[in-house]
């Protein structure tokens, strides 16, 4: 080419040939020699000042865009199986792009941490913005490692603390950082995986002695990568905060908002008052406050504050410490509603009818003073008639009043029919030295349920607001379940003699009369578990697709901004929406909504395992001095390899391997969530009464293993090994095989027809 290019000619080529992008590339493609490289040069350095490229090294190329070749690296795959990577060069100021590998047949296994090289092709979907076909892989990123040091002549080995984990790492003697000999550790890949013997590790952190009651948790917080230490930065932008005054803020202080948490919380993030509706229309109205902590005014969008809220996303909690969103000067400080306190919050006035339908909210941004910071068993106590010094002087101005207008939401509630699982939520007690003191669960009151009925109607009142005024929040979405689990739940129901209904659109109520059905019946709890196992699991989204579980069209957390990154988000929505000052939502904030939806939603998955982890290591831990103990449980799950039984005294989960259910073959059937003995046709369901006998229990991993001893499957001796069919089914009349074990023989032979017809249609063909 002899003409000179234009602008839009130069920023063309480098879109279209991202790999031959430095100015010696670009003179040569358009005949660019002598003197006129200095004009190119101009050029060049005129569109890397206006934005449209960047200059990487010698090379230039459009910043918000990614070029048709990137190194990727290769994410988690989703529930549906589906990879997405992360686009390593990005330096675009808007939302970083999304995308979606599309694997051929012939392509290598790709997992998380893969690098790759990868042609991207631009597309307008809903979920992601670039598809990418793989060139080929070249690297992984370090791979974290979390086990025990072992040390040995030359170096030493880590052990893993995954539960069914064996794969073991090998140390070199200059990259074990000075651990010593049993130690806990935390290690990264070095280097690729040789094909003989150990891969090898460097351990980059000592975390001490795994035998310590604080290892529990801090195992689970670095084996998922919950950040648990606040840079010095943060903490002093937190430091520096002060308590906000009352100017350009409703004065609420006069108002009795009383806070009602947990004996032992640190952190008051929501407070309620209730009166008579003294409006002649609403006869045997209320009216309800709910305050919630202004966080919005002290961590604003785009500060570091902000920056760490947003990647910890959530506050993680485990028996023995709470991992904060927020550092302590805010969480247990300034943005909690402490007694006595003037506390800057934002807060809605909520009226509702004799029948607990909302009538109307307003929102105002307010300043408030506590009366009283009181506990759920000190609030029940005093509505029972048992008031101490503290509930007696607030239980006719404050408690009863609460308490009658939760027995209009109550009405509300029953009409409404948000789903209605019954299955009692466990709590490890620790003694003061951190150890396993007791296993109980947690008592459900009025007290609590109250609580939880005002902050779902703050929720739902937040949501239609923002809605009504046409401004972006993120909402909390529950879906409906998917057609192949509802399959299996309405299997689960029959083959327990029950029936959920069929053939028209599911309601929550469907489900609760199925879970009514079952009550105080043995098949109680199969029945709860098995339509928990049915749900698809929440989410935050910008896009409102409904709350199924609460049986509401509009929802969004508003309640927890201390806690839940979510809603300091809505709480930034509705200052926008009402004007309250510059400390809204931002653009950058609003254009980023659906990354934001999709990470918060990650950082919650991630707090829910390491949180569970934990329970699960405890537990192993206060049951490790019972081996050989018998206990009653019931089958939790169904695997390939083995039974899960859930127990009853501590609701603990062990694993009863499948090679020592007996001496036949067992089949797994995968869809009725079964096992069936190939010999005796004896079947293993969910929900079934079990006796085990305590063989292994490991506090560092959590693994907890059973041997059966009796097993309640209706029909048929339990023992493994025993005599087969006892003719009678128990409870059932007339003898025969129950309904659990017909329905999975049907399914047996349904699968078998299919075979033979596939079978004889190939022949044919």
């Amino acid at each position: 080419m002899s003409k000179h290019p234009s602008k839009a000619d130069i920023l063309e080529w480098i879109s279209a040939n991202p790999t031959l992008t430095s100015k010696r590339d670009i003179a040569k493609a358009f005949g660019i020699k002598g003197a006129a490289r200095i004009d190119l040069k101009r050029v060049l350095k005129e569109l890397e000042h206006e934005g449209h490229l960047e200059k990487r090294k010698k090379t230039y190329r459009d910043p918000d865009r990614l070029p048709p070749v990137s190194v990727l690296q290769v994410q988690e795959a989703n529930s549906d199986g589906d990879l997405y990577a992360k686009p390593l060069e990005w330096h675009g100021e808007g939302v970083e792009p999304i995308v979606l590998l599309i694997p051929r047949a012939s392509d290598p296994a790709l997992g998380e941490g893969d690098r790759i090289l990868a042609r991207l092709q631009v597309v307008h979907e809903e979920d992601h913005n670039y598809e990418a076909r793989l060139i080929r892989r070249i690297g992984a990123s370090p791979r974290k490692v979390i086990g025990i040091f072992r040390k040995g002549a030359e170096g030493g080995r880590i052990l893993p603390i995954d539960k069914g984990a064996d794969n073991e790492w090998s140390v070199a003697s200059d990259a074990t950082g000075g651990a010593k000999d049993g130690e806990l550790v935390e290690a990264e890949q070095a280097g690729p995986k040789g094909r003989m013997g150990l891969p090898r590790a460097r351990i980059t952190l000592r975390l001490g002695d795994p035998t310590e009651p604080k290892a529990v948790s801090l195992i689970a917080i670095h084996q998922h990568g919950i950040p648990d230490d606040f840079p010095p930065e943060v903490l002093a932008e937190a430091d520096a905060m002060k308590p906000a005054g009352l100017k350009g803020r409703t004065d609420l202080r006069d108002l009795p908002l009383i806070t009602i948490d947990p004996y032992d919380a640190r952190d008051h993030d929501d407070a309620v008052f209730a009166e008579a509706d003294d409006d002649p229309k609403n006869k045997g109205g209320h009216i309800i406050w709910v305050a919630i902590a202004d966080v919005a005014h002290y961590v604003r969008s785009g500060s570091i504050l902000d920056d760490e809220a947003r990647k910890r996303g959530n506050s993680s909690y485990f028996p023995d410490r709470v991992v904060p969103m927020l550092p302590d000067r805010l969480s247990g400080d300034l943005c909690s509603l402490h007694e006595g306190v003037p506390r800057a919050c934002i807060a809605v006035r909520m009226r509702i009818n004799a029948e607990g339908d909302k009538l109307d909210q307003r929102f105002v941004r307010g300043l408030m003073r506590s009366p009283a910071s009181l506990n759920y068993q000190e609030v029940q106590a005093a509505q029972n008639g048992e008031p101490n010094d503290k509930t007696g002087p607030l239980l006719d101005p404050v408690i009863r009043p609460l308490f009658a207008a939760y027995e209009a939401l109550k009405l509300a509630r029953a009409r409404r029919q948000p789903l209605d699982l019954d299955l009692p939520e466990r709590k490890v007690v620790l003694s003061e030295d951190g150890k396993v003191q007791s296993v109980d669960f947690t008592e459900r009151l009025e007290a609590h349920k109250l609580i939880e009925e005002c902050m779902i109607l703050a929720n739902v009142s937040a949501a239609e607001t923002l809605v009504a005024k046409k401004t972006p929040l993120l909402f909390r979405v529950h879906e409906e379940p998917p057609m192949d689990k509802l399959e299996t739940l309405r299997d689960t129901a029959h083959a327990a003699g029950l029936t959920l209904a069929k053939g028209q659109v599911l309601k929550t109520s469907h489900l609760n009369r199925l879970l009514h059905q079952a009550a105080g019946t043995d098949e109680a709890e199969l029945i709860n578990m098995a339509t928990l196992r049915s749900m698809t699991q929440a989410y935050y989204s910008p896009k409102n697709f409904g709350h199924f579980g609460l049986a509401l069209q509009n929802y969004a957390h508003f309640t927890s901004p201390i806690r839940r990154y979510s809603d300091l988000v809505v709480h930034r929505a509705l200052i926008t929406a009402h004007g309250w000052g510059d400390d809204g939502l931002t653009p950058g904030e609003i254009d980023r909504l659906e990354q934001t939806a999709q990470h918060i939603s990650d950082t919650e998955r991630r707090s829910m395992m390491a949180e569970r982890d934990t329970t699960d290591r405890y537990l192993a831990a206060f049951l490790s001095d019972r081996i050989g103990a018998e206990f009653t449980g019931r089958v939790s799950g169904i695997a390939r390899f083995g039974v899960f039984v859930k127990l009853d005294e501590t609701g603990a989960d062990g694993l009863i391997p499948i090679g020592t259910l007996g001496r036949e073959y067992f089949q797994f059937d995968q869809e009725s969530a079964t096992l069936m003995g190939s010999d005796t046709g004896r079947i293993i369901g969910l929900g079934m009464r079990a006796r085990v006998k305590l063989v292994e229990a490991a506090p560092v991993t959590g693994g907890i293993a059973f041997e059966l001893l009796e097993l309640d499957d209706e029909g048929y001796d339990s023992v493994p090994g025993g005599r087969g069919p006892r003719g009678r089914g128990r409870g059932r009349g007339k003898g025969g095989p129950s309904p659990r074990r017909k329905a999975a023989k049907a399914k047996k032979k349904d699968v078998k027809t299919k075979r033979k017809v596939t079978r004889q249609r190939r022949s044919k063909g």
